[in-house]
């Protein structure tokens, strides 16, 4: 039996070989003694894509036998990362593919190290849209995302003297492995004109969009392999070409320069992601790009279905639309628009089909963060929507008036068209008003949802709002990234955690085990040994592997108050190096996470960071105890490296503006203790690990509700001392020497604008909790039982419990295999 075993090894590696030799000679056009080791990534990727392809075809195949309901996701995010590890992973075949490049002379570690990530995204959404296709694969669910080919992801991060700087991400998307281009199923899309109001041959109105320019939508698929390989989907992402002809009345007066402008403007749609929108030729275009993707995305959709139906009676029943976000509501207008200009529907008939199809997930609980666009920009765009749009809204409005009679206010806070200096149509009333069902990605979140953000709407359709807590992939992020971890928790308990994260469970049974506590302490120091050794080779700071690694790695913002962190390092600075206190256990705090390229507060942040951390490693009072260190250019592949090497995960944001959250997911997953504050989905790992398996601090949302328009953190800087102490360094030039007065704009914000994130509200809780973090380190049983409990009581925050609920209560759809 076993040398049957051993020989189809053997026949698969070689085969694998064979596959791999062919493409680096006939795909990347190479002799194998000339192969650079990008050239060999693109033979390795092209050779594991070929039994992609073959399980996309077989499951497409098995979908259109059984005639299913096909979920679409879209999203203007995808954060996928590096592809290739992640890949033969599901395929289960890293282990062949790792021994047949041995047999070539290749090492297959060295190898994923030279994939670039897929940024298509800036953040949690993005990332949470690729771990929801992992999770479809794997439950063999027919669903399918859609976005855009950005040509350049987010931005290159460098920090230059303690500044963050943009440099541009190329990441070569068309000439990617693992895209396949579908030319021929490009779309045309219509944008820009006017509107002729006319009438048709009855008399009933009958407007005309006429004079629009045409964009073409060409479409590249990246397949998505579920877990065992069974079920191959795909991302669809779009890039944005000109249509083949230039227009003729410019050409024809001979500027064919303005032609040839023309054509390179149309094709800008693509290229970067989430330009700038602080000017208007910027916000023009993060619009068009939001209705290119959404336009090309249902033509797609249209086009699918009507291969194989003659009318829209069935639509809904086949078809489920997610929107992540309010970034692609135009869909709203645009499937109307289809629907009743191109497909002649009448307007009752489009909208029933409408908002059966679509549902819309919220993901921010600011109101300044929910999308707005002026009336005039979009009328300007997309004439016809903007028309489309009102007569939703007259229509809605219609229906509020009658069920709540002389409520001029009400109709007012609801109407789709907010009515300022400049009018504004606020997209998210359109996702709501055009969607058959409104989700949080919280507990928390759906409440506030409810009771706080949109409370009218709520009250007028309260059937429509529900909550599905975000989760992440356990395969990428627990199988793949952490994998001295992955094979413990096999040998211990098996392999069904992979695909069922529930039986982590089992893990409990071991959490006072002092062999597999032995185990698992080890693991979590070789991780530690590895990200230290990246540290060193990417800021050159030598740090403690036994120190606690302290680690706040998200996106820059002041809710997620990186600076309430910064804070605490400042007073454990100042308490040792002026008052002789000794700290508990040495510390290294790390940081990791990119600021918007306009955020100038968030900027300043990172260059507070890293000159606290240059004063702190430079220090020799205080260098061995304690180190700060801020790694650049935060990813996919960067926090694959950083989350199994974590001791304490950050979660700080201020209670009430966290939507969810899933980074914390993904270091608790690893055996990372939270302390946090009662946000977003904080709360539910609490319930989940237990309130003693966590550390739990400051203001809960109803403090803040309740303080609002009563705090005044002058009060707090002039009675507590820890707090003055802290805010005075900040002011002072003590970070700062060669830069005087350089964080005085923090120093000002905080006192003097009303600290709005209520950072100073929270230190002196935040610093207590710290203390006691530091206390429970020092026992090395306490700390590891923590730890291994926490990850034993994570299977509730897979995203493949999360994508099973909305295939249950929104999309209708079921696996297939």
């Amino acid at each position: 039996m076993q040398s049957k075993k051993n020989k189809k090894l053997t026949k698969e590696i070689s085969k694998l070989q064979n596959s791999i030799r062919y493409h680096h000679k006939y795909s990347v056009g190479k002799l194998w003694e000339n192969a650079s080791q990008n050239d060999l990534l693109n033979a390795v990727s092209l050779a594991v894509r070929e039994r992609m392809i073959d399980g996309m075809l077989e499951t497409e195949k098995r979908y259109h036998k059984d005639s299913v309901k096909r979920l679409y996701y879209f999203s203007m995010e995808y954060l996928m990362g590096r592809s290739l590890g992640n890949n033969l992973y599901n395929l289960k075949m890293f282990d062949t593919c790792k021994e047949a490049l041995m047999g070539m002379g290749i090492d297959l570690e060295e190898l994923l190290e030279v994939e670039c990530d897929a940024a298509l995204g800036n953040g949690g959404l993005g990332r949470l849209a690729a771990c929801f296709l992992d999770s479809l694969a794997t439950l063999d669910m027919p669903g399918f995302g859609y976005g855009i080919n950005y040509e350049f992801g987010l931005f290159k991060q460098q920090i230059n003297n303690g500044y963050q700087k943009e440099k541009p991400d190329k990441w070569f998307g068309e000439e990617s492995p693992w895209l396949i281009d579908s030319p021929e199923d490009s779309c045309i899309i219509p944008i820009y004109g006017k509107i002729e109001h006319a009438k048709d041959r009855k008399g009933d109105y009958n407007p005309m969009w006429m004079d629009w320019k045409l964009m073409v939508g060409v479409p590249h698929d990246m397949p998505i392999v579920g877990y065992g390989g069974r079920t191959v989907n795909y991302l669809r992402l779009f890039s944005a070409r000109s249509s083949d002809e230039f227009d003729m009345q410019i050409f024809n007066e001979g500027d064919y320069l303005k032609a040839v402008e023309e054509k390179v403007s149309s094709e800008t749609i693509s290229k970067v992601l989430y330009p700038a929108d602080t000017v208007k030729p910027g916000k023009e275009l993060r619009l068009v790009q939001e209705y290119f993707l959404v336009a090309c995305s249902i033509r797609d959709i249209i086009r699918r279905y009507l291969k194989n139906h003659d009318s829209f009676d069935n639509f809904s029943k086949k078809v489920s639309i997610q929107l992540n976000d309010t970034h692609p509501a135009i869909t709203v207008a645009e499937l109307m628009r289809v629907l009743i200009d191109e497909k002649d529907l009448s307007w009752e008939k489009a909208w029933a089909i409408t908002q059966a199809t679509i549902g819309c997930t919220n993901h921010t609980l600011m109101p300044e963060a929910l999308e707005k666009w002026s009336v005039s920009l979009l009328g300007y765009v997309l004439p016809r929507h903007l028309q489309i749009i009102y007569e939703i809204n007259r229509r809605f409005l219609h229906g509020v008036a009658v069920r709540f009679p002389n409520d001029p206010d009400r109709l007012r806070r609801m109407s789709i068209i907010e009515e300022c200096n400049s009018n504004q149509v606020r997209m998210a009333y359109l996702s709501i008003i055009g969607s058959h069902s409104v989700n949080g990605v919280s507990t928390l979140h759906s409440e506030l949802l409810k009771t706080s953000l949109v409370p009218d709407f709520y009250e007028y359709w309260p059937e429509r709002f529900n909550n599905k807590t975000n989760g992440v992939s356990p395969r990428r992020w627990l199988n793949n990234s952490n994998r001295l971890l992955s094979e413990l928790l096999k040998k211990t308990i098996g392999e069904s955690w992979i695909t069922n994260l529930y039986k982590l469970k089992e893990l409990e049974n071991f959490a006072e085990d002092a062999l597999f506590q032995e185990e698992f302490l080890a693991i979590k120091k070789k991780n530690k040994e590895r990200l230290a050794n990246l540290i060193f080779d990417t800021c050159k700071v030598k740090i403690d592997t036994d120190s606690i690694f302290d680690i706040q790695a998200k996106r820059i913002h002041e809710y997620k108050r990186q600076l309430l962190n910064v804070m605490c390092i400042i007073y454990q600075y100042l308490r040792f190096v002026e008052d002789k206190k000794m700290l508990t256990v040495p510390r290294t705090y790390i940081f990791a996470g990119k600021a918007a390229p306009e955020y100038f507060m968030a900027k300043l942040i990172i260059k507070l960071i890293n000159s606290v951390g240059a004063v702190i490693n430079n220090d020799k009072r205080i260098s061995d105890h304690m180190k700060v260190v801020f790694i650049p250019d935060y990813r996919v592949s960067l926090a694959e490296k950083i989350i199994p090497g974590a001791d304490l995960s950050e979660q700080i944001s201020t209670a009430g503006m966290e939507a969810s959250g899933t980074g914390n997911m993904k270091f608790a997953m690893n055996g990372a203790l939270t302390i946090g504050t009662l946000d977003g989905a904080n709360i539910e790992i609490m319930e989940e690990v237990g309130t003693e398996n966590i550390y739990i601090f400051g203001l809960k949302v109803e403090d803040i509700f309740q303080m609002k328009g009563s705090y005044n953190p002058f009060d707090l800087y002039n009675k507590n001392p820890t707090v003055k102490r802290v805010m005075d360094a900040i002011n002072s030039n003590m970070f700062c020497k060669n830069e005087p007065g350089l964080f005085k704009p923090i120093y000002e914000k905080i006192l003097y604008e009303g600290d709005l994130y209520f950072h100073l509200a929270d230190l002196q809780s935040y610093i207590n909790t710290q203390e006691k973090v530091s206390i429970d380190y020092l026992s090395s049983s306490v700390w590891v039982k923590k730890a291994i409990l926490n990850v034993a009581r994570t299977g509730k925050f897979s995203s493949d419990r999360t994508v099973s609920e909305y295939a249950r209560d929104i999309w209708g759809i079921t696996s297939i295999y």
